[in-house]
């Protein structure tokens, strides 16, 4: 399987290895261990070590050596919008048609600008649309979460809240895609299709063949984290542009429910693995105490 590295920044595949296994360590990974995770995705060591020295230097990971050993923590803000996004993959919320909508009406002085550019990043992160200048639309189920991200960011003295109701029904399908961006939307799902759509087949192919229980530190569940922690990082960019908008009134051959459906049965074939190995590298390293194998994930029917 292709790890379609074109389509994904290294700096970003660290922040999802964090999220995922840094628990495992403390939240500390050792530098060692991000090379060896890198190399699993056939990434050279010196590229990773400029990432992580990227990142470092940008405020995204907090130094914690021990002694000689040269070890990183994700900063606490970038932790949190990691768990918020999880939220948002694991228990997504979709509105349902007849919904209130929510209204954002903000305002920012043209001497700060650049809190504007931070405002309009944050609304389009939270799943708003834009119904017009300084005019923000979402559905009511995330309102809550945007008053309180606008407030830690210091944006709250900018914006008013609505709850809204839209009047003419009829009308409703065409407007959404006046308020969204959704051709670009769907044509990003159909691209994660492309890339893997036959991910599935071919694990559970290989997971049939496979006669003994998988090491944790052999190719397969090296090969399986290779595969996953990309695809994650990839998928993790739908949950900020997706609004989930009822499905009535979205497009006809919408790609995200096929999309979504192929995600989770990639992910419950590779997670396993992919956690496995990672457990495997830490355990290497004495930065966890030692696992068993695991057994190869049972092919789907």
């Amino acid at each position: 399987m292709e790890n379609n590295f074109a389509k994904v920044q290294h700096q970003q595949l660290i922040v999802t290895i964090f999220g995922l296994y840094g628990t495992m360590a403390g939240g500390v990974l050792p530098v060692s261990v991000l090379v060896d995770m890198f190399a699993a995705m056939g990434v050279e060591a010196a590229a990773a070590r400029s990432s992580v020295s990227r990142l470092k230097n940008n405020g995204t990971l907090v130094d914690r050596r021990a002694g000689k050993i040269a070890r990183y923590a994700l900063s606490d803000k970038v932790l949190d919008s990691f768990h918020e996004g999880d939220q948002r993959i694991y228990d997504p919320q979709r509105s349902a048609p007849g919904d209130p909508w929510s209204l954002v009406i903000f305002s920012v002085p043209e001497s700060e600008r650049n809190r504007r550019y931070e405002l309009r990043t944050e609304l389009t992160s939270l799943g708003f649309g834009s119904v017009g200048a300084g005019v923000a639309i979402a559905p009511s189920n995330v309102l809550e979460q945007a008053r309180t991200r606008l407030s830690e960011r210091g944006l709250a003295q900018y914006v008013e809240y609505f709850n809204a109701d839209y009047l003419d029904a009829q009308e409703i399908r065409e407007k959404v895609g006046q308020w969204w961006d959704l051709e670009s939307l769907d044509l990003q799902y159909s691209e994660f299709l492309a890339l893997y759509r036959d991910a599935e087949a071919s694990w559970n192919n290989r997971l049939a063949a496979e006669r003994e229980p998988v090491s944790a530190a052999g190719d397969v569940a090296r090969q399986a984290f290779g595969c996953f922690v990309p695809m994650l990082t990839l998928w993790r960019r739908f949950p900020y542009r997706d609004p989930n908008l009822p499905l009535e009134y979205l497009p006809s051959g919408w790609k995200a429910p096929d999309a979504k459906q192929m995600f989770w049965a990639v992910e419950r074939l590779l997670a396993p693995l992919a956690h496995a190995h990672a457990e495997a590298l830490l355990e290497s390293r004495n930065a966890l105490v030692p696992t068993a194998s695991i057994q190869a994930s049972t092919p789907a029917q």
